[in-house]
C-alpha cells in the first residue's frame, strides 16, 4: 500500500476514550477532539473537553490542520425532552496540507466505524460551526 492510500490506525487509548465517552452520561455539551499523529500514523486524543458550547468548541480547534471531533450535544427539544444526541464531525480547514488532508479522509470512515456514529457532518471553515448548524443538521 502506498503512503498515499495508508489508513492510520487507531491508538489503544483513543479506543478506550471513544468508548468511555459513548457512555459517559453527560449533563452537558462534551467533545472529544481527536488528531493523527503523522509520523506514527496514529488516530491519537488530542483533548477531552466538558462543558464547551459548540461556538466555544472553535476556540479549541487549530486553523490549519484537520481535527475529528466527537461531540455530545445537549438538545432541548419542543415538548421539553432534553435529548443527547452524538455527532461525528469531521473538519478539514481549506488552507490545511493537501496530504494531511487526503490522509484525515481516507481514515475517517474507519474511525467513524469504531466510534458507531451515524450522525457526520463535514466543516471546512471553523466559523460555520456554529449551534444553529448544528440544530439545523440535527432536524
Amino acid at each position: 500500500m502506498s503512503e498515499s492510500e495508508k489508513i492510520c490506525d487507531i491508538s489503544p487509548k483513543a479506543k478506550e476514550e471513544i468508548n468511555r465517552f459513548r457512555f459517559k452520561k453527560n449533563a452537558s455539551n462534551t467533545a472529544l477532539v481527536l488528531k493523527i499523529d503523522r509520523e506514527k500514523q496514529l488516530v491519537t486524543v488530542d483533548e477531552l473537553i466538558d462543558d464547551v458550547s459548540i461556538d466555544d468548541l472553535q476556540e479549541y480547534l487549530p486553523s490549519h490542520q484537520p481535527r475529528y471531533i466527537i461531540y455530545s450535544y445537549k438538545m432541548l427539544h419542543d415538548d421539553s425532552r432534553i435529548s443527547y444526541p452524538m455527532c461525528f464531525i469531521f473538519y478539514t480547514p481549506r488552507d490545511s496540507q493537501m496530504e494531511l488532508g487526503i490522509l484525515y479522509a481516507k481514515t475517517r470512515l474507519a474511525l467513524q466505524r469504531e466510534a458507531d456514529l451515524t450522525r457526520f457532518y463535514e466543516i471546512r471553515e471553523l466559523e460555520e460551526m456554529t449551534e444553529e448548524w448544528l440544530k439545523e443538521k440535527l432536524k
